[in-house]
């Protein structure tokens, strides 16, 4: 039995995976599928976040091992998520035997100017200030999701809101958050044999989807696009990413 371990991005936590880790295991029945939390998210909120993602690393391994669970890991990772989870397998390659990398970027191939879109720059200083926490879920999903109606994105905003009150990411650790990934720079190549697929939304508002495309060429890996998705992909196009997953694992 394979566990896959799923990793979200910048100031999320598990809860914000929806029902995609559920959809996962329907999909894949005979593996375990988990979601773990990183620093300053979720049920670590209380802890500071750190402002290397090799921090993160270190904190990812701890609390696996807290859990029971022994690699090797298939990991599934969304955004700052998976630029967790290349430094891992850059670090520690015997713990990851696969990895799915969801619409994130490395310096090392893409500016930054690509990997946060300056049009949102006001939006994410508006998000990262305001007191009112469904305002701020109300203005990531305007900028992360294209394919929900607008009545569904206001139903997951009033529940992401409730999520923030019991769980809140902290300014400080939001601001830790944002300057590890910015500092963030991929190894030049990744383990020999590792076997990694890079999917991609087409209509990525947050981060440019040429940052996967320059990734996934640099690095010589596999890119699959959902031409209409955005940046939170599992929200957008869950069903497309499983479909992904178990197409790639096929022999």
């Amino acid at each position: 039995m394979a566990t896959w371990v799923l990793l979200r991005g910048l100031v999320r936590e598990s809860r914000h995976w929806e029902g995609f880790p559920d959809a996962l295991r329907a999909a894949r029945p005979l593996d375990n599928v988990v979601t773990v939390d990183l620093p300053g998210n979720g049920s670590l909120h209380h802890k500071k976040s750190p402002t290397r993602i090799g921090g993160f690393v270190l904190a990812l391994r701890e609390e696996l091992n807290r859990q029971g669970l022994q690699p090797p890991f298939q990991v599934l990772a969304l955004s700052l998520g998976a630029m967790t989870a290349i430094s891992w397998m850059s670090t520690f390659p015997e713990e990851v035997e696969r990895a799915v990398l969801l619409n994130t970027s490395v310096s090392r191939f893409s500016k930054f100017f690509e990997r946060l879109r300056p049009e949102n720059y006001r939006a994410i200083v508006r998000g990262l200030f305001t007191s009112d926490r469904l305002k701020r879920e109300r203005i990531i999903l305007e900028i992360t999701v294209n394919n929900l109606a607008a009545s569904d994105r206001e139903v997951i905003a009033q529940r992401w809101a409730g999520f923030a009150a019991s769980a809140g990411v902290s300014r400080m650790n939001s601001v830790r958050q944002l300057w590890a990934a910015a500092r963030f720079k991929a190894p030049a190549s990744l383990p020999d044999g590792l076997p990694v697929l890079v999917l991609n939304g087409g209509r990525d508002r947050l981060v440019s989807p040429a940052c996967s495309q320059a990734l996934a060429t640099g690095w010589g890996l596999p890119l699959r696009r959902e031409s209409g998705a955005g940046h939170d992909l599992t929200l957008d196009a869950g069903g497309w990413v499983i479909e992904q997953i178990n197409d790639w694992l096929t022999p």
